[in-house]
């Protein structure tokens, strides 16, 4: 059974607060408007909004490596 504990985040810069939480808001609001867009039969779009987020995925990914590792 896992035991769940209280972690201290208090490590946590502001700077990366602020850039993983623009980074999952894009991420996943690219993800949800490509599947409505899907459902929408404009598939070009969709596909464009999916490319977009991997797009965002692989720079926020970038992003970390270069600024916060």
């Amino acid at each position: 059974m896992v035991e769940l504990t209280v972690g201290d985040i208090s490590a946590i810069s502001g700077g990366l607060f602020a850039t993983g939480a623009i980074f999952i808001l894009l991420i996943f609001s690219l993800l949800s408007f490509g599947i409505l867009r899907m459902f929408q039969h404009k598939i070009r779009t969709g596909w464009f909004s999916f490319a977009g987020a991997v797009v965002s995925a692989v720079a926020f990914g970038l992003i970390l490596n270069q600024w916060f590792v």
